[in-house]
């Protein structure tokens, strides 16, 4: 053979090993499935948002940069800008619109767990806190929260539980005369998944707290509100209006 057929091969097996090279590279990460979606239950409609918390982080807003509570979800998803994948009312608040019960934000307590015994939701014991720590997150009633000291990154209380530890919360009928628009917060696959709701439409405690025992599969849930229930999800094109807000919880690139 002479070397003008040979140096051609070796060309043509250089090109391909390049060419192979490439190909072979990785390819980029798939980006992330829109986290909200329609979802029926017992003839009700609802919206629910799910968050691998391996892929994204849950954190909670209360204050901006001034000082002032962010107010509506509609402020702080300018503030927050693309980055903020949805978001929604996160538990009770006074009038002056500061948390009710325990908040921490970024490891810090800006407001103490509350064990007070009062009128409302928040108070229909057992009530409980919704916490994020790292890749993880847990619903708890408040007592066993105190007992297991998670020292969270992120936290808010609210009441009463929906589901504890796989039973509705004992105080709640099937089906009581009370309806209003609803949402809340569960957690399964051993906290690596939080799972948000907001009904459509005016419901029940107890068809929302089936909700999230039989047809999310959350072993704990909590109830963050009724009636100022919002939700902002940019990928359903979706920013609800409601009364000035006070915590709030959303879901960010990690």
């Amino acid at each position: 053979m002479s070397r003008f057929p040979v140096l051609a091969f070796l060309r043509v097996a250089a090109l391909g090993l390049a060419l192979g090279g490439t190909a072979a590279a990785a390819p980029a990460a798939a980006p992330a499935p829109a986290p909200c979606r329609a979802v029926q239950a017992e003839g009700e409609a609802y919206t629910v948002c799910t968050v691998d918390l391996r892929r994204e982080r849950v954190r909670v807003f209360w204050l901006g940069a001034d000082g002032l509570p962010y107010s509506s979800l509609s402020t702080l998803a300018e503030k927050q800008g693309s980055g903020l994948r949805f978001a929604m009312n996160a538990g009770m608040y006074d009038k002056g619109q500061a948390p009710v019960g325990l908040y921490i934000e970024d490891g810090r307590e800006l407001k103490g767990v509350s064990t007070a015994n009062g009128p409302g939701n928040f108070h229909l014991k057992p009530n409980g806190i919704f916490w994020v720590k790292g890749e993880r997150a847990g619903v708890m009633e408040t007592g066993r929260y105190l007992r297991a000291a998670p020292k969270p990154d992120f936290a808010t209380q609210s009441g009463p539980m929906l589901v504890v530890d796989g039973h509705i919360h004992p105080k709640i009928s099937a089906d009581g005369p009370s309806q209003k628009i609803r949402n809340g917060v569960g957690v399964r696959d051993d906290g690596r998944t939080a799972v948000f709701a907001i009904s459509e439409r005016p419901v029940s405690f107890g068809a929302f707290a089936r909700l999230f025992k039989d047809t999310l599969g959350c072993r704990n849930a909590l109830f963050l509100d009724g009636s100022v229930s919002s939700l902002y999800a940019p990928s359903m094109s979706r920013s609800d209006l409601s009364r000035p807000l006070g915590p709030m919880v959303g879901a960010v690139a990690r």
